[in-house]
């Protein structure tokens, strides 16, 4: 199966899933549970919600969370969990760049992960490209292409 997630979005491999995104300055978070095969993937816009308007997955402090949430719901145990991230681009290499909302989408990322005690085993993060990544629920690889002249 093959599962396209947009931004705002988390999903769940419980079956076998090519889980993909296409990702700037937004940040995906892949968790795979080693025991029961089963891997998962957000997508977040920006890091932090800030009290205002609904409380929705496109951002860190709330999707990470709430993907974490949705595996243990499931039956995976936190302690069999790890996470791969991605993303942070600062496509146009502009210091202002969105307050260098692609580097603060790297850094809520990696504080709560560190919360929750869920190593990070991979990453790509910041740099100038946008990158593709497909993750395989089963095995919790992911592939990864850069975005942009060349490709």
């Amino acid at each position: 199966m093959k599962k396209f997630i947009h931004v705002g979005e988390i999903y769940i491999g419980v079956e076998p899933t090519e889980i993909a995104t296409v990702l700037g300055s937004c940040v995906a978070v892949c968790l795979y549970d080693r025991v029961k095969k089963i891997g998962s993937m957000n997508h977040y816009l920006v890091p932090l919600w800030n009290g205002n308007g609904l409380q929705t997955p496109k951002y860190g402090n709330i999707s990470i969370p709430r993907m974490i949430e949705n595996m243990q719901n499931i039956g995976c145990n936190i302690r069999n969990l790890e996470a791969k991230v991605f993303g942070g681009a600062n496509i146009y290499n502009t210091e202002i760049e969105n307050m260098m909302v692609g580097k603060k989408n790297i850094i809520i990322a990696k504080e709560i992960l560190k919360e929750y005690r869920i190593s990070i085993s991979a990453e790509d993060v910041g740099g100038s490209k946008g990158r593709r990544i497909l993750l395989k629920s089963e095995t919790g690889k992911v592939l990864l292409r850069y975005t942009g002249e060349g490709n």
